[in-house]
């Protein structure tokens, strides 16, 4: 009998061949690049799920997927997600949806695709009923990438093959679909997930692709060292999801403690930005927490189910435009949108952005940007280590 350690080995080299093959095929275009005029875009449009000629699109690394370059996120704001003392959403009872959740989303969602937004980020259970119920009918006009927060290798209990297998299934089950179109892991927040780990969950992916339950394999994480090391280990890895806000620079210098001070970096200095890493093997990123998990508006913790203030609808756009401009690795940027005038404001980022900013806009945003950083609530001062990139 085979040695299960050798059987691994073996499989990850076979898989890890066929993946350079893939990368080598694909770098002659790996910067994905945004298409800026409608007489640029037309070329690619036949190939773009929901074409708006008004929107931005980039190539997501190798999977090749056209993206838009604002997405929709999978949380958002509403009176039924609102935080207490916990960490935890509620589950529906009998995972059913309630009308009006339902409503919501289906609006939302319509809200998107009318956009010309075409991919839709799940991170957990309860988001793949709304979603699922949102999307019933229509499964191909949105590029959907899930996983389940309580059942991905944040546990150290479901860091084997099997568990992962499941884990996907859930989701489509929940979705109430057949397949995703990217299989979009999240990880340790802390990154003490071991190769061990990633190379189960890469077994795991080879087996559901094979099913057609998974087209592409993405990874999330927390953690800047370790999201690094997976990109620059792992070809399998196709995109991958971190946090990029207004603050965040390209690192151009090697890490000091003027610059950012890593704490247990166990991979070792990361002398590189995580950028060029993306670049170098051509992974794909769509990042998330623009708007500092929403402490960026002065409405942070009220729902509000208008349009909103001012000065909050503002920030947004230019917050949005900030990270679409920082860096041509970025391929999309996904907040979570609670209302139809939300969408249609984060989709004005990218309409406008050809336009640029003007010195005032800049001025400002850094402004309260910097007041708003400066006073980040403990949940997300964790921000702070992706300020350096």
């Amino acid at each position: 009998m085979q040695h299960p350690d050798l059987s691994r080995r073996t499989f990850l080299r076979d898989t890890s061949i066929a993946a350079a093959a893939t990368v080598a095929g694909a770098l002659p275009s790996r910067t994905p690049a945004a298409v800026k005029t409608p007489a640029e875009r037309q070329p690619d449009a036949p190939k773009i799920l929901n074409y708006n000629p008004k929107m931005g699109y980039r190539r997501l690394g190798k999977t090749n997927l056209l993206i838009s370059e604002v997405s929709l996120g999978g949380h958002w704001r509403a009176p039924w997600r609102e935080r207490t003392d916990g960490w935890w959403w509620g589950k529906f009872a009998n995972e059913e949806v309630p009308q009006d959740v339902a409503k919501n989303r289906t609006d939302v969602v319509s809200a998107a695709i009318d956009a010309g937004m075409n991919y839709l980020d799940i991170t957990g259970a309860e988001e793949c009923l709304c979603y699922g119920a949102a999307m019933k009918g229509r499964r191909e006009k949105m590029i959907v990438g899930a996983d389940d927060s309580k059942l991905c290798p944040r546990r150290d209990e479901y860091c084997n093959v099997k568990s992962q297998i499941h884990n996907v299934e859930e989701c489509l089950r929940h979705f109430g679909t057949d397949y995703l179109d990217i299989w979009r892991v999240q990880a340790k927040m802390d990154g003490t997930n071991t190769d061990a780990d990633v190379e189960a969950v890469i077994e795991a992916f080879d087996k559901l692709h094979k099913q057609g339950k998974a087209r592409h394999l993405g990874m999330s994480s927390h953690s800047r060292p370790w999201a690094q090391h997976v990109i620059e280990k792992y070809l399998q890895i196709e995109m991958f999801i971190f946090p990029c806000t207004a603050k965040t620079k390209e690192k151009t210098k090697p890490a000091t403690k003027d610059n950012i001070e890593e704490v247990d970096n166990k991979y070792g200095p990361d002398q590189e930005s995580v950028f060029k890493s993306l670049r170098d093997h051509n992974v794909g990123l769509i990042t998330i927490k623009p708007f500092f998990g929403g402490s960026l508006f002065k409405s942070h913790g009220k729902v509000k189910m208008g349009v909103g203030a001012k000065e909050d609808n503002d920030l947004a756009r230019l917050t949005i435009q900030s990270i679409l401009n920082l860096n041509d690795s970025i391929t999309s940027v996904i907040p979570g949108l609670s209302t139809i005038y939300e969408v249609e404001n984060a989709a004005r980022a990218s309409y406008t952005r050809p336009l640029g900013q003007t010195a005032a806009d800049r001025q400002w945003l850094d402004s309260i940007t910097e007041e708003r950083w400066a006073g980040l609530p403990r949940q997300y001062t964790w921000l702070r280590d992706w300020e350096s990139v």
